[in-house]
C-alpha cells in the first residue's frame, strides 16, 4: 500500500490533517531497546506548527500516545504504534476548496484518483500534518542508530537565493542545528534567510528552499546494485514527505560541469582505513555505502497554500474561477521540514542496516 514503506522495518502511516488521530505503526523493530520518550518528544517539537510567524498558526501539542510495542519505554517485540490526536482543525476553511482544486496541490489529482470522495480539509491524507508520525518513528530509529554510532544531521543549505556555509564532504563535522529554532549553521545567513520568508508572508506568499542532510558513522556495504541501492531507497522514502520535488547525491547535478578526473574520488588510507580522498559521490558507490559520510540535498517547494488570489476552475461547472485560499498555512516549510529529511533518513537506514 501506499502509505508503508520498509522491508525488514515496515511503517504504516495513518490518518487525515482533520480526521480525529493521526498515527503510525512500527513493525519489525529490535527487541529489547530502551527508547528514551523525552528524546522522542524534543524531536517532534523541532516541527510542531504554532511556533512563530514563520509556520502555520494551527496549535497542537503533537503528544504521542504510545498504544502498544513497549513496556516500560522497551521494544517488547510486538509492534510499536501510536496516536497523536487532532485538537485544532478548522474544516470549515477549506469548503470553498471542494469544488475548487488549489493550484499545485493534491486536490484535483486525489479527486480524479479517488472519484470525489477524497477528504480535502487540510489536505487529507496528502498533508504535512502526517510528517508529525513519521517524526515519531524516525526519533525511534534514530536512537537505534546512535547506537550503533551513526549519526544523522542536517541545515537549512538555501532559502530562495540566500545560501548557508558550505560543508565539508569528507570531515562533517558537527553543526548543532538541531538545537537552533532555525536549523543553519551560520546565523547571520539564517536572519537572510528568515527575512525573504517574511517578505514573502505580508506579500500573501510562500518561498522555498533546500535542506542538506548528512550520516555519519556508517560502513561500507549496505544497500543492493540497481533497484535497491541506498540512494533508490532514500529517494522513495524522501519523495514521501509533501512538498518535495528533487534530491541529489554528493555533487549531484553539479558533477555535470566537472571532468571525470576532476570528479572522481581517489582512494586512500586513513588511520589504517580505506577512506577516499574526496566525497564527491556522497558515500554511496553502485548503490552500495563505500563508509564516506553519506551526503544529499533534499528540494522543497514553496507552500502551495498562499494567500494571493489564483486561477483555478470549478470542477462542477467546468469553468474557470478565481480562488483565494483561507486558512492557516506555513509562508515556508523549510525549516519544519529539516527534521523530517532526517527522520525519514534514519526509517531508510536502519531498515537497510537490519
Amino acid at each position: 500500500m501506499s502509505s508503508m514503506t520498509g522491508n525488514k522495518i515496515k511503517i504504516s502511516v495513518f490518518g487525515q490533517s482533520h480526521s480525529k488521530a493521526i498515527g503510525v505503526v512500527i513493525d519489525g523493530l529490535p527487541v529489547g531497546k530502551k527508547i528514551d520518550m523525552e528524546k522522542v518528544n524534543s524531536f517532534m517539537a523541532r516541527r510542531a506548527p504554532g511556533k512563530n510567524s514563520l509556520s502555520t498558526q494551527r496549535k497542537e501539542s503533537d503528544t504521542p500516545e504510545i498504544l502498544s510495542g513497549l513496556v516500560n519505554n522497551v521494544t517488547c517485540g510486538a509492534p510499536l504504534c501510536m496516536v497523536i490526536y487532532n485538537e485544532n482543525q478548522h474544516s470549515a476553511d477549506y469548503n470553498n476548496i471542494i469544488d475548487t482544486p488549489r493550484p499545485s496541490h493534491a486536490d484535483y489529482s486525489a479527486y480524479i484518483k479517488h472519484n470525489g470522495f477524497n477528504d480535502v480539509s487540510g489536505g487529507g491524507h496528502f498533508s504535512g500534518r502526517l510528517t508529525a508520525p513519521l517524526c515519531f518513528a524516525g526519533a525511534v530509529c534514530m536512537q537505534i542508530l546512535s547506537e550503533m554510532g551513526i549519526e544523522i544531521q542536517s541545515h537549512i543549505q538555501k532559502i530562495k537565493n540566500v545560501y548557508d556555509d558550505k560543508i565539508d564532504y569528507v570531515d562533517i563535522g558537527k553543526w548543532n542545528t538541531a538545537e537552533k529554532d532555525f536549523p543553519v549553521i551560520n546565523d547571520e545567513k539564517g536572519k537572510l534567510m528568515i527575512a525573504e520568508i517574511e517578505k514573502a508572508r505580508k506579500n500573501g506568499d510562500s518561498v522555498g528552499g533546500v535542506i542538506e542532510c548528512a550520516v555519519t558513522g556508517i560502513k561500507a556495504g549496505f544497500g543492493e546494485p540497481m533497484f535497491d541501492g541506498i540512494e533508490n531507497q532514500l529517494a522513495k522514502n524522501i519523495f514521501g514527505i509533501p512538498a518535495v520535488k528533487g534530491i541529489e547525491f554528493g555533487n549531484g547535478f553539479s558533477a555535470t560541469d566537472l571532468y571525470g578526473s576532476e570528479n572522481n574520488d581517489e582512494f586512500c588510507i586513513v588511520d589504517g582505513e580505506i577512506r577516499t580522498r574526496t566525497n564527491n559521490s556522497g558515500g554511496i558507490n553502485g548503490g552500495i555505502t563505500n563508509g564516506m559520510p553519506i551526503v544529499f540535498r533534499t528540494a522543497i517547494k514553496p507552500t502551495p497554500s498562499i494567500f494571493k488570489e489564483q486561477n483555478s476552475i470549478s470542477l462542477k461547472n467546468m469553468t474557470e474561477e478565481k480562488l483565494q485560499i483561507k486558512g492557516r498555512h506555513d509562508p515556508c516549510i523549510v525549516q519544519r521540514a529539516v527534521s523530517v529529511v532526517e527522520a525519514v533518513t534514519a526509517i531508510t537506514l536502519l531498515d537497510a542496516i537490519l
